[in-house]
């Protein structure tokens, strides 16, 4: 995995970064969501999230959130990659399995990305379109799910009832003619005055008016606050990027396709009239609701003989007319439905909108009646326009709602394959034979590593190769410009002895050997060494390594020239060799066999890990000196932390110990040893 950001300027995408999003002088701002989620107020310099994983699987994506790259036909696993910040190469490193009885074959590729770099300002305007669109498509979805968390399962209640006492009725009378009666004459039957007046309750029938109304209510704030504004956002970003399209001279080539944007807009447009028809569903069922209450509840105070208020006690000849055009419309059994849902009745129509399931509607809108909707089906033109978006009566919200996802997505895929496909390899490098069993002695655990100079546009690629128990330490360097060959060069490092004595002051003056290297910054590198005759008592060494101690003038009369037809280790003999002498830049790491190193050079910090990975120390690195080196030592202060038995940790406090005499070039400021026999 690799972040990278654009530094490539140019007065276009100046501009583009320092002009205010027209989405936000344009579009009201986006509701805020009861939940942990914030709309992209403003997007800053392009930066991309480079993925690489198994079978040449690579990806990236604008803004770390959309992907507009897709790049195939790399051969093996990916170990490590860099983007140039100026977007003209991919730099790869894989493990590549030639057959299943060999080791695997360490290989660096570069690879050609410049028609990313060549279209860097159209590549940014897209990627910004695509980011606001994904935002939007996150924020629909999670409007959507508040919407169901606001929808109770108590709204179903009323469905569950009548459905028992169908089932317990001994009575041929339907359940809509007992209804009847009782809105007809006051009169209800033995078996209705036991459903309501005791499984039901009048308490229970007040509990349930409020909890939907209340429901319904939140609900439909929901559809018309978010999910609409949204949408509406959501169609001005696909209608720009489809403009973006018909710019063929600038967007062709990304593989922006105008047809495929169209179709993600029709898709929006359903998916708001799919949001319209949910609010007059739900605005129709609570007058519904609010009458039918209104009239059972009276009817059951009645039955109870309790006082009935004379406000409630009235009723028109157009109530009893609304009530019985309600039971008449939801008070009809049937049979497939309970073979379908296990119920007779579907009073309750708002829920099965936000039902996640591909199945039709139970009780889908009635369209009979609706000039409009019969115009158009009447209409051999009007029914196949593209200037009208289609509708889908029989689906639910959710089943809409990801139809319009999987187009968008499907639209929005087209560009990262075309990209894709335009990334060509232009080096390949096998560099060495790893190691075929787990058992066998690893190798470095953070090589290879490879660096990005934004500076001055170079890759850089470090790694080691095992010789006869010595380790080197090589350095590729490459230009991100793919058709430039200076500044290019291999070098292989060796340490020659810098101590005046060997640690356990023997005469012995050995050279040294590579354990682990990372980039510090773009001019140095951070590496741990031991000494290639290490014997019990040697400390290993923390240092820093200067590439200007390692390329030097005379190098590039010494080009390495790769055959590559052979592996790298078996041209290792040919390959220009610089051996170094650290002067002051190095710290012997005391009573610890370090292993592996970690930097971050804008913290001016470096962590080293112990081989059995129990012990870890952090340096700090690039500490100014303020005078005279204080030589003077304290006592260790150890503080055991009480946990496990099996666990023990031990925290040192150290004074400031400058890696070297008189140098203070790196210091340990903490020293955590963490000593886990668990």
């Amino acid at each position: 995995m690799h972040w990278m950001e654009v530094t490539e300027e140019s007065s276009v995408l100046t501009s583009f970064y320092n002009a205010e999003d027209e989405s936000n002088l344009l579009l009201p701002k986006l509701p805020a969501l009861p939940k942990n989620y914030s709309t992209t107020a403003k997007i800053f310099r392009l930066n991309a999230l480079v993925l690489g994983g198994s079978s040449g699987f690579i990806e990236v994506y604008a803004y770390g959130m959309y992907k507009i790259a897709t790049v195939t036909g790399v051969a093996g696993s990916c170990l490590g990659l860099c983007f140039s910040s100026d977007l003209k190469s991919l730099s790869v490193i894989t493990e590549v399995q030639v057959s299943p009885d060999s080791a695997p074959e360490i290989t660096y590729f570069q690879l050609d990305t410049s028609l990313l770099s060549v279209y860097l300002p159209e590549v940014t305007r897209m990627a910004r379109k695509f980011t606001h669109i994904s935002t939007l498509l996150q924020y629909i979805k999670l409007s959507l799910t508040c919407m169901c968390e606001a929808w109770e399962e108590i709204l179903m209640q009323m469905d569950s009832r009548l459905t028992k006492f169908v089932q317990e009725k001994n009575t041929t009378t339907s359940v809509q003619d007992e209804f009847m009666q009782l809105l007809l004459w006051g009169k209800a039957s033995l078996e209705l005055q036991a459903l309501l007046m005791n499984q039901l309750t009048v308490k229970g029938l007040k509990k349930l008016g409020q909890s939907i109304e209340s429901s319904y209510s939140s609900i439909q704030k929901l559809v018309i606050s978010h999910l609409q504004s949204g949408s509406e956002a959501l169609l001005y970003h696909l209608s720009e990027l489809k403009g973006m399209a018909s710019w063929k001279q600038k967007y062709e080539s990304l593989g922006l396709d105008a047809a495929g944007i169209e179709g993600a807009i029709t898709a929006v447009g359903s998916f708001i009239l799919k949001a319209n028809e949910l609010l007059q569903v739900i605005d129709s069922s609570m007058k519904n609701f609010k009458a039918f209450f209104r009239w059972l509840y009276v009817a059951m105070l009645r039955m109870s003989e309790d006082h009935v208020l004379p406000e409630l006690n009235k009723m028109t000849q157009k109530d009893i007319t609304f009530v019985a055009d309600f039971l008449t419309e939801h008070f009809n059994e049937a049979p497939d439905l309970y073979n379908r849902k296990g119920k007779y009745f579907n009073v309750e129509r708002v829920g099965q909108y936000l039902k996640d399931e591909d199945d039709d509607l139970v009780s889908p809108p009635n369209t009979e009646g609706n000039q409009w909707f019969n115009f158009l089906q009447n209409s051999t033109h009007l029914k196949e326009s593209p200037l009208l978006f289609p509708y889908y009566p029989q689906k639910s919200l959710h089943f809409v709602k990801r139809r319009m996802e999987g187009i968008i997505d499907q639209c929005l895929q087209k560009p990262a394959d075309v990209i894709g496909k335009s990334v060509h390899q232009a080096v390949c490098m096998c560099l060495y034979k790893g190691s075929k069993s787990e058992d066998s002695t690893p190798r470095l655990f953070k090589l290879p590593f490879m660096w990005n100079d934004k500076s001055s546009n170079l890759h850089y690629v470090l790694f080691t190769m095992l010789e006869s128990s010595l380790s080197k330490i090589y350095i590729l360097r490459r230009h991100t410009d793919v058709s430039r060959s200076a500044n290019n060069g291999l070098l292989s490092v060796d340490f020659g002895n810098f101590l005046n004595n060997s640690i356990n002051e023997s005469s012995d003056t050995g050279f040294y050997s590579c354990v682990d290297a990372h980039f510090y910054d773009d001019e140095t590198i951070t590496v741990v060494l031991k000494e290639n005759a290490e014997q019990e008592g040697k400390e290993r060494i923390l240092a820093q390594l200067p590439l200007s101690s390692v390329y030097v003038d005379e190098d590039q009369e010494r080009e390495f020239s790769l055959n590559s037809n052979k592996r790298l280790d078996e041209q290792s003999d040919d390959i220009p060799t610089r051996t170094v002498f650290l002067e002051s830049q190095w710290r012997v790491l005391e009573n610890m066999k370090a292993q592996y190193v970690a930097v971050n050079g804008i913290r001016k910090v470096s962590c080293v890990l112990s081989s059995n990975l129990r012990h870890v120390r952090v340096f700090e690195m690039d500490v100014e000196d303020d005078g005279e080196a204080e030589e003077e030592e304290e006592e260790e202060e150890t503080t055991p932390i009480v946990g496990d038995e099996h666990e023990e940790l031990t925290l040192s406090a150290v004074n400031h110990n400058s890696m070297c005499g008189g140098s203070a070039e790196a210091d340990e400021t903490e020293e955590h040893e963490s000593s886990l026999d668990s």
